[in-house]
């Protein structure tokens, strides 16, 4: 005779709420890594800094600093002020992504990741005998323990379970750190009414101003509206999707949809803040936001060159974060459907002519390049104006260039206008991107 376990006995899992989707955020992610490597780190305030200068920025905080009001983005000089005994950290990417790979492995020891959604968050979806409740927070439980046992005993995350994605990524917020909090749909009304419309992702400073124009200041007040007044509010169909996730349906689960752009950026090295350096370093911009375009299999129709100038502080529109007076040069322009660096490259040097040249631009200290209007490859048209043969064969040489930089490094293939930015703009983490090519 086979003993029925609780998850195994039918009249449980029938009636049991169900949760369709496990969402995992890492608390503290790149400090609690640094504090993994470093045993004299843990139970310190510690903040991961891009470069050791009081102008830059914390992109991490450890709890232990975040207990003085330290968080992503407060400047050092402040954040020294605030905790006086903080130490500073310089950030190591690359062993961010190594402890991110070992995660999503240590995860999938317990159930196959559904959608990595930047380098410390990933979406489980849920199936048959894992969606009953105790079922659920039982395999939470599983995965916090796998990741203390197989990627570090320091790491550890905040799990919400719920019936669709966009709900566990809410659930996941609302118990910090190494929290566990399930939305199922019997309590998901009484536990959003305690939160406010700032909680919820995709509402920042923007949207919540609209909102305020709106009238709408409290949960109560936003749930209370319908279908229409969402989108009226919105402006979009965005409205209407946020409707229906509140209410634990999925509706045009973000899983399914693309980027809609791609950008890269950087702060000029004093060395390569001239014309040459930085044409050099976009140009290397380009081609790695070219090579995230492909690896993504997708296509732009648009790419934009923005420019930073330092200038004296009479003219100054405004102040950069690092405190540089600064005047903001930013053009774009359309392309043709593509992906190839050489249409691309053709672009940056039609938008590089048209920067201001004269005595007020003359240096520049921060570049970046944005591609938009981004198209899956499954709706991709063929150009009017090139033969299949030709995009075909372009198509091949990018393919094989990026083949051999994911083996040997982004620098082994690269255009020669690259080499005077060969060792600026290396690899930085944005918090929506993992960059496994580099």
């Amino acid at each position: 005779m086979v003993q029925l376990t609780p998850f195994d006995d039918p009249s449980l899992t029938d009636t049991s709420p169900r949760l369709r989707w496990l969402f995992l955020d890492l608390n503290s992610y790149f400090a609690s890594v640094e504090q993994q490597l470093r045993p004299e780190l843990r139970n310190r305030p510690i903040a991961v800094v891009p470069v050791m200068a009081d102008t830059t920025c914390a992109i991490a905080a450890s709890y232990e600093a975040k207990a003085f009001g330290i968080r992503t983005g407060t400047q050092v000089a402040e954040a020294k002020r605030l905790c006086p005994g903080i130490a500073l950290v310089e950030a190591r990417h690359d062993v961010y992504v190594d402890y991110h790979n070992r995660i999503v492995e240590a995860v999938e020891r317990c159930v196959p990741v559904s959608a990595v959604c930047s380098i410390d968050e990933m979406a489980c979806r849920l199936i048959g005998r894992e969606q009953p409740l105790l079922h659920a927070l039982e395999l939470a439980r599983d995965i916090k323990a796998s990741i203390r046992t197989h990627a570090g005993d320091t790491l550890r995350c905040s799990v919400g379970l719920a019936p669709n994605r966009y709900l566990s990524k809410v659930a996941s917020d609302m118990d910090k750190p190494d929290g566990l909090v399930a939305l199922t749909p019997d309590v998901l009304d009484t536990a959003l009414r305690r939160l406010t419309p700032r909680d919820l992702p995709g509402i920042g400073a923007r949207m919540e101003k609209r909102l305020h124009l709106a009238g709408i200041r409290t949960m109560d007040q936003l749930l209370a509206l319908d279908r229409e007044a969402m989108n009226r509010v919105w402006g979009s169909i965005n409205g209407e999707k946020l409707w229906h996730w509140l209410r634990g349906q999925d509706f045009n689960d973000p899983a399914l949809e693309h980027n809609k752009s791609i950008s890269q950026s950087h702060v000029l090295p004093p060395e390569l803040r001239t014309p040459e350096g930085c044409y050099a370093v976009a140009h290397k911009l380009l081609h790695k936001a070219a090579m995230r375009l492909r690896a993504a299999r997708l296509w732009t129709t648009h790419l934009s060159l923005t420019i930073k100038y330092a200038v004296p502080k009479s003219a100054a529109r405004q102040l950069h974060y690092s405190g540089i007076p600064e005047q903001n040069w930013s053009q774009g322009t359309a392309i043709i459907e593509c992906q190839d660096n050489h249409t691309l490259v053709e672009a940056l040097r039609k938008l590089w002519d048209q920067r201001p040249t004269d005595a007020a631009h003359q240096k520049p200290f921060y570049v970046g390049v944005w591609l938009g209007n981004l198209v899956p490859d499954h709706l991709h048209t063929l150009s009017l104006f090139s033969s299949l043969e030709t995009e075909t064969r372009r198509s091949r040489l990018t393919t094989a260039i990026d083949s051999v930089n994911r083996k040997y490094g982004l620098d082994t293939l690269a255009p020669a206008s690259m080499l005077l930015a060969k060792a600026a703009a290396p690899t930085r983490i944005a918090f929506t991107n993992i960059p496994d090519l580099f």
